[in-house]
């Protein structure tokens, strides 16, 4: 879908190159700018003492790209970028307003070499404000400050961190998106426009439902747990095999004869105690713990059958291993296998981009590349002549690494 667009990747970690990653899937020509070094998450199994070519949480958000090692603190450094800045339909960076502007990478002065270039800014507080320059990581700008991980504490908790780059590639769709749009208005009109991404204001669309309860109501009920659930019945319940099952309940009555039946207790369908929601709110232990003793009489198969049966919503809750293997996982391509950075024509198993275009090449286009590989293919493609290109390498403005 985006062959033919050529992104410029300025950027480090993971939200903005998980953005990177998106559009590399879609077809897009990605370039990964990297500081002398590389890019840190290169190494991030490294204290491990692994002799694995592929790094699975850095070739994730990196496969299919080309890597060009470059040193932007120097003038020439910033000189070479904002050359490829004038030949890119698109510029994602993570980098600091503050840092961009002083290195005269800012919007404004790549807009005007460029004026269809679309910008995309992924920041963690947004750029305005006071705390538009600070550093943002997801645990800090999308977890915590955001609320999100308030709200997900049940009552009388204490706080704790999001799995690894759980904020970041949410934002990294977002941004992906964001971009998206602006091609579509660049491809009418010509012109480019500013696209900016930040951990924070995704994290508030993404609990949007609890947070516009908040603003509207000013409060917010709080996270409770099992046994408290104001909807005992849309809740979580384990099998005599030791699996948990999700129960979702729907509007209304329709949901609480069926699960009576579920468990063989047709006799509650009519108790009292339970016949209306109101009831059930108000007995909500006695409930969980009818529900708790029905469900632990059942294997997760048995009670898988009977939640079909009687057409209830539910779901296993699964360990990461067992999503591995699950057949609907695969059905839904949420597996891909990448080529390994190894070189050798093997493949591994890799999560896949978010969205699905049937019929399409909507999958990785390459293996993540090698710090710096890419760095002299793009600066011939440039123009730069093989005498100035050994005299940025020579001077350490650009590198062609290793990994």
């Amino acid at each position: 879908m985006l062959e033919g667009i050529r992104v410029i990747e300025y950027a480090t970690y993971m939200a903005a190159p998980g953005a990177g990653s998106i559009l590399s899937d879609w077809g897009a020509e990605v370039i990964k700018i990297e500081p002398p070094g590389g890019d840190p998450i290169r190494k991030f199994f490294r204290t491990l003492g692994t002799d694995i070519q592929d790094n699975p949480v850095f070739d994730f958000d990196n496969r299919g790209k080309k890597s060009v090692a470059l040193d932007t603190r120097t003038e020439e450094g910033q000189a070479v970028l904002r050359q490829l800045a004038e030949s890119a339909d698109v510029f994602l960076t993570n980098v600091r307003p503050g840092g961009l502007e002083r290195s005269g990478l800012g919007y404004d002065s790549l807009k005007s070499v460029n004026p269809k270039l679309v910008y995309c800014s992924l920041t963690g507080y947004g750029l305005d404000g006071p705390d538009a320059d600070k550093p943002g990581f997801d645990v800090a700008s999308f977890w915590a400050r955001s609320g999100v991980a308030r709200a997900t504490i049940p009552k009388g908790g204490e706080p704790f961190p999001c799995r690894t780059a759980f904020g970041d590639h949410t934002t990294s769709i977002a941004a992906a998106a964001g971009i998206c749009a602006a091609l579509v208005e660049a491809g009418k009109t010509g012109k480019g426009r500013l696209v900016e991404a930040s951990l924070l204001r995704t994290a508030l669309f993404t609990i949007g439902s609890d947070f516009a309860i908040q603003l509207f109501f000013g409060r917010l009920g709080s996270t409770k747990a099992r046994h408290e659930q104001t909807v005992p019945i849309m809740n979580f319940f384990r099998t005599s095999d030791e699996h948990w099952l999700c129960i979702v309940a729907r509007q209304g009555e329709s949901d609480w004869a069926p699960i009576c039946r579920v468990i063989g207790r047709d006799d509650l369908i009519d108790d009292e105690r339970f016949n209306s929601a109101k009831a059930r709110r108000k007995h909500s232990r006695e409930c969980v713990d009818i529900l708790d003793e029905g469900f632990a009489k059942l294997t997760r198969e048995e009670a898988a059958k009977r939640l079909d049966e009687h057409s209830i919503a539910w779901s296993p809750v699964q360990t990461l291993a067992e999503a591995a293997e699950d057949v609907q996982v695969k059905a839904a391509g949420g597996i891909v296998e990448v080529e390994s950075s190894a070189g050798d024509g093997s493949t591994y198993s890799a999560p896949a981009s978010p969205v699905r275009f049937p019929g399409a090449d909507d999958g990785p286009k390459g293996p993540a590349p090698r710090f710096g590989e890419h760095t002299r293919q793009v600066l011939s493609a440039l123009g730069r002549g093989e005498n100035e290109i050994a005299q940025l390498l020579e001077s350490g403005v650009i590198s062609t690494g290793a990994n």
